[in-house]
């Protein structure tokens, strides 16, 4: 079980603090796929560093199934078992795609049947891709596919990805929106995506809105999705002060 209590997140700046994240304190069970939303700036991202620890909170406390991480670096976050997909992967010259799945998977040897696996699951084909450096060659939405493989490869408890669905095509993304599916009916791990996507807002246990720095809305997609379609036919209410008070 995840837990965030009263984080808070300030930035200094010419004009003064900025306050990005304001008070945030939520509880998000394990093996449930839950969506951050909401509209740019509203601190989504930052939220999901936070829990990464790519960035520490300003206050407040990161526990993770019982143990207090706040003060823990990526490397001890991900040793127990978390892992974040970034929205533009970093390159890697000289590391060719199968040396980042053994990286990820943290075995020595990994059968071409199971990087394949890993990358099928992705829209990617293991023979053209495996011995491929994972450099400039490749287009940003095969970096990005490829990232993701990589997660899986890990097996992490607890998944971040940060709009997954960033320079994927069509075809890719619905083997990424199955693959999302897989893992959810499994049980095998709890997913916080961040996205903007229909369909996959369409497949989350809860829908987060996250707005102006703080938690402005959370229920179920059966009752926040209608919701935030109104969006598209004037102000959203669950966007709005007045609805959150």
């Amino acid at each position: 079980m995840l837990e965030l209590q009263h984080i808070y997140f300030s930035v200094n700046t010419p004009e003064g603090v900025q306050h990005i994240l304001k008070d945030v304190s939520i509880v998000i069970p394990d093996n449930k796929l839950i969506v951050f939303t909401g509209p740019n700036g509203g601190g989504k991202t930052t939220l999901a560093k936070i829990i990464m620890g790519l960035v520490q909170p300003t206050s407040g406390k990161v526990i993770f199934n019982g143990q207090d991480i706040t003060e823990l670096n990526i490397t001890e976050r991900a040793k127990l078992g978390i892992s974040y997909g970034f929205q533009q992967p970093p390159r890697f010259k000289g590391i060719t795609v199968h040396d980042l799945l053994l990286l990820s998977a943290g075995a020595e040897k990994l059968s071409k049947d199971r990087c394949c696996q890993f990358l099928t699951k992705v829209g990617l084909c293991a023979n053209d891709y495996l011995d491929r450096e994972v450099d400039v060659s490749l287009s940003g939405g095969e970096v990005k596919r490829i990232e993701i493989a990589t997660i899986l490869a890990r097996n992490s408890s607890l998944m971040i990805f940060d709009e997954p669905e960033a320079g994927i095509d069509l075809w890719s993304f619905a083997r990424l929106t199955e693959t999302f599916e897989q893992i959810h009916r499994s049980q095998d791990a709890t997913m916080i995506i961040i996205s903007h996507q229909e369909r996959i807002i369409q497949l989350a246990d809860e829908i987060v809105v996250v707005a102006g720095g703080e938690i402005a809305h959370r229920g179920s997609t059966e009752e926040i999705f209608p919701l935030i379609l109104a969006n598209t036919l004037g102000g959203c209410p669950v966007l709005s002060k007045e609805e959150k008070k």
